[in-house]
């Protein structure tokens, strides 16, 4: 199927032309002819199967025809309202309404917090169709009585299930409560747990149902690997894997803000040029930070998940989960960053013993086993290519393998000397009680018991 078959104008095909479109994505082909139908809409789909498109695309037709059959002047109220979760998500929303509608009179406009809203305001004051918006800067700016919602036609709520994830449930209720019944509504989630499904329940009226992937696969473009390795030598695998020169890019997923800035610290000692990308930045930073990487200037992008949500980056080579996530869904998130619509891509995962329940639960959503790289530099002790300890480890429930006493000392320092320290005085104390009872019926003194009551033996 072509776009020239979705019924789309010639304004539309020749920016879709421009920006090198030829066949729409599956999300792409189910939906436009269902939204330029007028009709609600439900979309699961997981990221980077083209539904930012599949939304702007036949909105920006159904808003051009109105605009043509009713010439009109003055101001432009806001007639569409996207409501998404991060301000890296809303931008790029906003350059593909430009990127589509560049031949169109569309005015689309951004707005979001950690900026100043001074240049917002004049922009929502010289007039805006399409408005790109995060919770909290819009309900500010509702509060201010500078946005009205009373004109709204078109109503998209992206990425629901992170914007509940992040705690905006509250504030998109209070969105949703300023919007006119009367409108189209499009409703988008990479994943469809019962508060997200019950809060699209409320929204959609009769919606017209499109779920391209299952939420519990991986794109199949995607080359799935994983790495045994402790965690203090995370590190020093992950400079020796960028170390190849075949990696041109690669996203790398940390767990926390602190461990994305420490991640960054590791590569530039390394002489990897890096940057972090997460909330504790300034705005400017952050796209500072993603323009590099996406021009080559930066090789390594740490981010953290909250921020990396939405990020569309083009002929993205590696996605590393440098830290496994604790929910599943997560990691399909993450490494459909690579293998973006139809594209191959490479996914390399860590994996240390405190994260195997992560793994457990990952390869169960996703209905496989990622295939282990064995035989590497950092590979950790005591396990084997599927993930399981040898028959020679303690069967305990933790995967450890026997280790000396001195190797027990090394890594259990206070509780060994304690150790040491109790038979050291239960000896000297055993061999004077031993010098004074020479030939008398006293018994030997006992050692000493260390502090706390514990009693240790003689060795």
């Amino acid at each position: 199927m072509s776009f020239q078959e979705l019924q789309l104008t010639e304004p539309i095909l020749r920016a879709l032309q421009d920006e090198g479109y030829t066949t729409p994505t599956p999300i792409q082909q189910q939906s436009i002819p269902a939204i330029l139908k007028r009709k609600d809409l439900l979309g699961c789909a997981q990221t980077g199967t083209g539904k930012t498109a599949a939304f702007a695309i036949p909105l920006l037709q159904l808003m051009q025809s109105e605009r043509n059959a009713h010439q009109g002047h003055g101001q432009r109220p806001i007639r569409a309202l996207v409501l998404t979760p991060t301000r890296e998500l809303a931008i790029q929303i906003e350059e593909s309404f430009l990127a589509y509608g560049r031949y169109l009179d569309q005015k689309p406009l951004v707005i979001f917090g950690g900026v100043s809203q001074h240049n917002q305001v004049l922009a929502l004051r010289k007039g805006v169709d399409i408005l790109v918006a995060t919770p909290g800067r819009l309900l500010d700016l509702m509060n201010q009585k500078i946005i009205s919602l009373r004109d709204i036609r078109y109503f998209v709520l992206d990425e629901a299930d992170r914007m509940l994830d992040m705690g905006f449930i509250h504030d998109v209720k209070r969105v949703i409560a300023h919007l006119p019944q009367h409108r189209q509504t499009l409703f988008f989630s990479a994943t469809m747990p019962p508060d997200v499904s019950q809060l699209a329940d409320g929204l959609l009226k009769e919606p017209f149902k499109v779920s391209v992937t299952p939420v519990s696969s991986t794109a199949e473009t995607i080359q799935q690997s994983l790495y045994y390795v402790e965690r203090e030598e995370k590190k020093n695998l992950l400079v020796h894997l960028l170390r190849n020169p075949e990696i041109r890019s690669a996203l790398v997923f940390a767990r926390t803000k602190h461990g994305a800035d420490k991640v960054v610290k590791i590569l530039d000692r390394a002489g990897i040029k890096a940057q972090a990308i997460h909330g504790n930045k300034s705005q400017n930073a952050r796209q500072n930070a993603l323009q590099q990487f996406k021009n080559g200037q930066t090789r390594a992008l740490v981010a953290t998940d909250i921020a990396a949500r939405g990020i569309d980056i083009d002929d993205l080579s590696h996605v590393i989960n440098y830290e496994l996530p604790n929910v599943p869904e997560t990691y399909v998130h993450r490494i459909g960053r690579t293998g973006r619509a139809g594209a191959s891509g490479i996914a390399i995962s860590f994996c240390e013993a405190e994260e195997r329940p992560f793994l457990k639960d990952i390869q169960k959503l996703i209905s496989r086993n990622i295939p282990v790289i064995s035989g590497h530099p950092f590979e950790s002790n005591g396990l084997v290519g599927n993930g399981r300890p040898p028959s020679t480890a303690r069967p305990n429930h933790q995967d450890r393998t026997p280790r000396s006493p001195q190797q027990r000392h090394r890594q259990d320092p206070k509780e060994g000397q304690l150790k040491r320290s109790a038979q050291q005085i239960g000896q000297v104390r055993s061999e004077r009680s031993s010098t004074n009872t020479q030939g008398s019926n006293v018994s030997p003194v006992r050692p000493l018991a260390p502090r706390g009551g514990r009693t240790f033996r003689q060795s």
